[in-house]
């Protein structure tokens, strides 16, 4: 794993906040884990998982806290993480060297950050975690007024490729009215921005300091993961740490 296998996020955080966005190359993973899967859960063989773990291991201060994603909206204290990963979708701290992190392979992965940079979270927010509240879980936790919270969207499915039901578009229209712009019609099915979506339910709640997304993992096969596109595949990882 090199430089050139992840991204740095590109966004005005404290100068002691880091944090990384890894790709699918630099691991060791075979198809179609290849190669640097960091996913534990999704087939691969353990061992390339340890490996591709370790290869990350030199870009980030201590282990980072991986968390066992389940769609769903439970926010946890990342220090507070001793063994096995909790079922939970979003992780906070103001601890220095803690690893915030989350995993993705389409959905969508949120950083956060104060402009003090004291606290720090990393989210997960498929259509389901982001509908039921996987944000505002984050920001409950976090002691900064919106004004003062900076975010960073990961790469995700684009608008071009995430195609849901009816149901799925009435149900953001019903909890946000505004959501129906993130849609559009796409035979009888439409095509959703998550992107958008994340940003509209930010800023319901103050915050408008928001920068990065528009990646496509979908259409980018070469450098990223998607679940859609490949059904059997991996999973990168986006970290965040008070350094």
């Amino acid at each position: 794993m090199k430089n050139s296998d992840f991204i740095v996020p590109d966004w005005p955080a404290p100068s002691n906040v880091h944090a990384l966005q890894t790709m699918r190359t630099g691991g060791v993973s075979l198809a179609p884990y290849n190669t640097l899967n960091l996913g534990a859960h999704v087939g691969d063989a353990s061992l390339n998982v340890a490996a591709n773990r370790q290869r990350l291991a030199s870009f980030v201060p201590s282990e980072p806290v991986w968390l066992n994603q389940v769609h769903g909206t439970l926010t946890i204290d990342a220090e507070k993480v001793d063994c096995a990963p909790p079922d939970a979708d979003a992780s906070y701290t103001r601890q220095r060297n803690v690893v915030c992190t989350t995993m993705t392979a389409d959905c969508l992965p949120l950083l956060f950050c104060n402009q003090a940079g004291t606290e720090v979270a990393a989210v997960h927010a498929g259509w389901k975690g982001l509908l039921d509240g996987v944000i505002e879980s984050a920001l409950d936790k976090m002691l900064s007024v919106p004004s003062e919270i900076l975010v960073w969207l990961g790469p995700a499915i684009g608008p071009q490729a995430f195609e849901v039901g009816s149901e799925v578009r009435d149900a953001f229209i019903k909890k946000l009215p505004q959501a129906e712009a993130a849609f559009k019609p796409h035979g009888e099915k439409w095509l959703g921005d998550i992107f958008m979506l994340a940003k509209q339910r930010l800023a319901e709640r103050g915050v408008t300091r928001v920068y990065g997304g528009g990646i496509c993992t979908y259409s980018n096969p070469e450098q990223f993961f998607s679940f859609r596109r490949d059904n059997i595949t991996g999973r990168m990882a986006t970290l965040i740490w008070l350094a």
